[in-house]
């Protein structure tokens, strides 16, 4: 079961749902500067292999918080790399994070 979940999640993606501290590092009284946010959001499966290989390696919770960080970055504020490029993401704090594997 978990290998069939984990090839599923490499090949098609997953949907992060989040409650954090998320936002760019940038001044305060920004409208994307970091506040607590609940977020949903679709994660692609490189990103998935990513978390899995860090994982799989030892990598601890704070080397996965950066790789979903990056990954919420490009996705969420960054549109998928047409705009914001440059700036720093902030994600501390976390709340709770749950995967949705469809």
């Amino acid at each position: 079961m978990r290998a069939r979940r984990r090839a599923r999640a490499e090949a098609d993606g997953f949907v992060f749902h989040t409650r954090a501290r998320f936002g760019f590092a940038a001044p305060a009284g920004s409208s994307d500067d970091p506040r607590v946010r609940l977020i949903t959001q679709y994660l692609s499966g490189e990103v998935a292999r990513e978390l899995f290989a860090a994982r799989d390696a030892g990598g601890g919770e704070q080397q996965q918080i950066v790789i979903l960080a990056r990954a919420l970055g490009h996705a969420y504020f960054r549109d998928g790399g047409r705009r914001a490029h440059g700036l720093g993401i902030a994600f501390t704090d976390v709340e709770f994070a749950d995967f949705s594997i469809d």
